[in-house]
């Protein structure tokens, strides 16, 4: 049965624009390494999208509910894309771009592939994808639009908050979502310190590291 659902309820925008500070490595690490998705790339490395996700899994080349998932989102949304079996179709182009950013959506996330995207660059519409393919799809099979989907081998439950740039895309939990962005401030915080250390050219104590790790160290 096909199931449509409304836009889930997120974390409050303030906590959103705080995990939006950070970049998708410091998140990660603060989140104890989960939620990192894997096998998606952006088309354009100098766009970052930080927001709640909405969700549309989908029959293998077809793209009718990535047009119904459009229709639940609210401005400041990351559609999330999933499919039932694995598709390098190009289900989103120029045109469904052009309506996302009209309607407010931050940023595509897809586990498939995407086509016309010189002139999604030039939109400055943020994607990440799967695969670039001009291979046209149906709008036929009816599938589900904000339920859990599995994106890049990451569950993403509607409303979560998906944070991505060029060093791929991280999926952190509704309710984990405060206190990961507070974990990423110490993060960042301790990384300063240590940067400042490596700028005077200070490194790690590679011996006692290497001892610690049962290695010899340094003769």
């Amino acid at each position: 049965m096909t199931r449509i659902h409304a836009r889930a309820a997120s974390a409050p925008a303030e906590v959103v624009a705080d995990l939006a500070r950070f970049g998708v490595a410091t998140v990660h690490e603060a989140y104890d390494r989960r939620g990192l998705m894997t096998g998606l790339t952006p088309l354009d490395p100098e766009l970052t999208a930080c927001g709640p996700a909405v969700t549309a899994l989908c029959h293998a080349g077809d793209n009718l509910m990535v047009h119904a998932a459009i229709d639940t989102c609210t401005p400041g949304d990351i559609l999330v894309v999933a499919t039932l079996s694995p598709s390098t179709h190009g289900m989103f182009g120029d045109l469904l771009a052009t309506l996302c950013q009209a309607r407010g959506v931050a940023a595509l996330v897809i586990d498939a592939g995407v086509r016309d995207t010189r002139d999604i660059r030039r939109a400055g519409f943020p994607v990440w994808s799967r695969a670039i393919s001009a291979a046209g799809t149906t709008k036929q099979a009816a599938g589900w639009v904000n339920t859990p989907v599995v994106c890049g081998g990451v569950q993403v439950t509607p409303g979560d908050l998906v944070l991505a740039d060029a060093d791929g895309v991280v999926v952190v939990a509704t309710s984990d979502a405060a206190e990961v962005a507070a974990a990423a401030a110490r993060r960042e915080e301790h990384e300063g310190a240590v940067r400042a250390r490596y700028a005077a050219g200070h490194g790690k104590n590679i011996d006692d590291l290497l001892r610690q790790a049962g290695a010899a160290g340094l003769s």
